[in-house]
């Protein structure tokens, strides 16, 4: 059984209205299942203005954070879109790539949008082409496996749990049950 001691939280929670209320929120929940929370707030960052001395080290930090960590939980709400935030795309890809388990959810307003092809086209539109393939406006094929975020990220995530919820950027609930599969996870 491997041991979960830290966990990375991933997301776009940092934009979110009321970030640190939010932040506080997930932290507890992670602290009350006896592990520790990090983040990628980039609160050891040396540089005080928005420049891209400020965003380097903030990347630098978040990358160390995910080092230290032994798990990462992300959410995969669409943020500006139809698919997660792409730093948590990012993120979810490095902890793959150093070995870190990841355990994802993502909030939603309605069942409609639990799929990723549904919110192509509640968003933008979509047709099924004479070829079978749905298709965007633009004619580009949509990814349609049935799942709720791009293979790639749905593929890695060890558990992916879509939550149906009116308040889908304040909801922790995705946090809850991932927090719970990571006492079954065994490595």
């Amino acid at each position: 059984m491997r041991r979960i001691a830290t966990v990375y939280l991933s997301g776009p929670d940092q934009w979110a209205p009321e970030p640190a209320d939010l932040m506080a929120r997930k932290r507890h929940m992670v602290e009350a299942a006896g592990m520790t929370a990090l983040d990628g707030r980039g609160r050891f960052t040396i540089e005080i203005d928005n420049s891209e001395v400020a965003a380097r080290e903030i990347y630098a930090d978040a990358l160390g954070r995910i080092r230290q960590s032994d798990a990462v939980i992300a959410n995969c709400t669409p943020w500006r879109g139809v698919g997660c935030d792409p730093g948590a795309a990012f993120e979810i890809g490095f902890a793959a790539a150093l070995g870190k388990p990841v355990f994802a959810y993502m909030n939603v307003i309605s069942e409609d949008e639990a799929e990723l092809r549904e919110r192509v086209d509640i968003l933008f539109g979509a047709q099924l082409g004479e070829d079978g393939a749905w298709r965007d406006p633009d004619g580009a094929e949509i990814e349609d496996f049935g799942l709720p975020e791009n293979l790639m990220l749905w593929a890695e995530a060890r558990r992916f749990f879509v939550v149906v919820t009116p308040d889908p950027l304040g909801d922790c609930e995705g946090v809850q049950l991932c927090l719970d599969a990571m006492k079954l996870y065994a490595d």
